[in-house]
């Protein structure tokens, strides 16, 4: 059923931001020439960022997911810009807006596995995860413990977080629909009778499972993130969504108690245009924090080398496949560990055999995206004249010694 109220009025305000007799400096206005200036300004500091990164694309795992990072701010204030000039059609605008968060968030989470890959042997933060113990998840679920070791362990987490790419835009289009069809109805409150309420349910449920599997892994891994400034790289994400989604709420408490309508804005219409007016100015000093949080200096190419081409960083950063290959690999786990089979359980992280008892390759290692994992035969080894049969075959200089003379590793059953 259609909502009754409108977000706006029917009187329209016809004239421009100037004419032949000069500008017209009401306080709509003067918003939107501030609006404007603070996202050229945003767009300004990010392109910089961006293109430092760009120009020093020495590390493509780790800083394709910066630049997703980057992009934040500007997409922001871009969109915000157009919700508060465009004020009648806020609520399209607010759902795309929206949707990037979803992004960021799944690139932070791939950002901050490639950093503590880089800690371990073999580039695999499965074997990061190798020295970690039993332990408690964190609040509200301390009553239960993980364990990392866990084939399962990795997959969950990615999954926790790559959810959230797909619901939360699903929840944006269905929340454009909903507006298309009268029947959001946000001015009416949240009831059960509008599509409002169940949206907001659906997105409150899905982030709340992807903050909370980030500050899982987050807990596990920060002592391999020393050093690369991980709250800060955090906050500059999180303060953002905080901010957004705080001052939206506290505009819309002020509605008929500060806010009152005029002429050819609603009280919606101001709330609106108020939370547009504050991201704008707020982007222009998020994009100078994440500057500083994502500093390409960490990526500088060697002396006397050339500058790297934009155009690869700027392709990676938008073809979003890895997304794709995560969430389906995940997908794929899953459904083998609820069938039972056997390359799901137990731990470590899953892998797949040949017939002739190697491992076989994943799409990552096939195309030179991940390091390949050494080939390890199914049966044990039990002399070393075998061990150096096998690594001869392989072409390898390297020897390692048979499993009777390697370190027993304990872990609890």
């Amino acid at each position: 059923m259609p909502c009754e109220d409108s977000d706006n009025t029917v009187a329209v305000d016809q004239s421009q931001f100037w004419d032949k007799n000069g500008l017209h400096w009401t306080p709509h206005r003067i918003g939107w020439a501030i609006a404007g200036g603070c996202s050229v300004l945003t767009v300004m500091i990010s392109t910089y960022s961006i293109l430092c990164h760009c120009r020093n694309y020495t590390n493509r795992p780790q800083q394709r997911q910066i630049l997703r990072i980057l992009y934040m701010p500007p997409v922001y204030a871009i969109i915000a810009f157009f919700s508060y000039r465009f004020f009648r059609s806020y609520t399209y605008y607010s759902f795309i807006q929206i949707a990037y968060e979803a992004i960021t968030l799944s690139a932070f989470l791939l950002l901050i596995i490639e950093f503590v890959a880089q800690t371990a042997t073999g580039y695999s933060a499965n074997s990061a995860l190798e020295r970690k113990d039993k332990r408690a998840l964190p609040m509200p679920f301390c009553c239960w413990r993980y364990r990392p070791t866990k084939a399962y362990f990795m997959y969950t987490v990615k999954w926790s977080v790559l959810q959230y790419v797909i619901i939360r835009p699903l929840a944006s289009i269905a929340g454009i629909i909903s507006e298309h069809y009268h029947v959001l109805c946000h001015s009416e409150g949240y009831t059960w009778r509008y599509a409002a309420l169940w949206i907001e349910i659906v997105n409150f449920i899905s982030i709340s499972i992807a903050l909370y599997g980030l500050l899982v892994f987050y807990g596990l891994v920060k002592e391999e993130l020393e050093g690369r400034r991980p709250m800060a790289k955090f906050l500059s994400i999180k303060l953002i969504v905080m901010f957004t989604f705080y001052q939206s709420f506290v505009f819309s408490f002020l509605e008929g108690k500060v806010i009152h309508a005029t002429q050819y804005w609603t009280e919606t219409n101001i709330a609106n245009g108020l939370n547009a007016l504050a991201i704008c100015i707020e982007m222009a000093f998020f994009s100078a924090f994440m500057h500083w949080a994502y500093t390409a200096q960490e990526y500088q190419r060697k002396e006397g080398t050339l500058p790297t081409s934009i155009w690869r960083p700027l392709w990676d950063s938008i073809n979003y496949s890895d997304f794709a290959q995560e969430i389906w690999g995940s997908m794929v786990f899953f459904v083998d560990y609820t069938k039972g089979k056997p390359s799901a359980r137990g731990h470590g992280r899953r892998v797949t055999v040949d017939s002739s008892g190697r491992t076989k390759m994943d799409f990552g290692e096939a195309f030179g995206l991940t390091s390949i994992r050494e080939s390890t035969p199914l049966q044990p080894r039990t002399h070393a004249s075998q061990a150096e049969r096998s690594m001869e075959d392989l072409g390898s200089d390297s020897y390692s010694p048979p499993p009777s003379h390697q370190p027993h590793l304990q872990r609890d059953p």
